[in-house]
């Protein structure tokens, strides 16, 4: 039956000429991966920003069929900057980084609302207008984000063990050195890790 549910988008990636698949990790399923159908008639391809919140309706529960629910309403939720100008970019590169790493983690099909609700308060940061005037505000964001969803997946960094990965940097080598860092104890820590391909963009993005 058809059932609404609050989702994260991990990525949007072309399947045939009229479909694509939008992976997406959702509040009441986990990860799940829909069909999308008519992008650019039925749904807007802007709508699908790595890294935003979203209110999707397709046929549920998913396991029912080997075959990806096919998605039949997709809604922004929340409120979302209106970007321009060198904001965007730092916004865009963070939301690809980030939605990267949750592609890469977060695999199974089951519910974690406290998980969920870690990652769409960080969407919400991301996104709100009052960090619009002020880039520096999200210089650090996807630091402290990695910190967080590390703990929430059961391997939080020891501060005194490894201080270096929880400080915070006080100059970009010191936020580059850092999220390097970060990547690393994930790869350590995750099976499925695969370093995200924006890492580089993100390292030399912030002055």
């Amino acid at each position: 039956m058809l059932a609404t549910t609050e989702a994260i988008v991990l990525s949007l990636l072309p399947y045939s000429d009229k479909a694509h698949v939008l992976h997406a990790y959702t509040r009441a399923y986990g990860r799940v991966n829909y069909m999308v159908y008519g992008l650019g008639r039925k749904h807007a391809i802007g709508l699908y920003t790595p890294f935003t919140l979203l209110q999707l309706t397709a046929d549920y529960p998913p396991a029912a069929s080997s075959k990806p629910p096919t998605l039949k309403e997709a809604s922004r939720s929340g409120q979302y900057a209106r970007i321009d100008g060198g904001t965007d970019a730092v916004r865009q590169s963070i939301a690809l980084f980030l939605s990267e790493v949750l592609y890469h983690t977060l695999r199974h099909p089951m519910s974690d609302e406290p998980l969920f609700d870690f990652i769409a308060s960080y969407t919400q940061l991301l996104w709100q207008e009052d960090t619009n005037a002020c880039p520096a505000e999200l210089s650090n964001l996807h630091l402290l984000f990695l910190i967080g969803f590390a703990a929430h997946l059961g391997f939080a960094i020891d501060e005194k063990e490894q201080p270096q990965l929880v400080q915070p940097p006080l100059s970009r080598l010191a936020r580059q050195n850092q999220l390097r860092a970060l990547c690393n104890y994930f790869a350590e820590h995750v099976e499925t890790w695969s370093e995200p391909r924006s890492l580089d963009i993100l390292m030399e993005i912030f002055d």
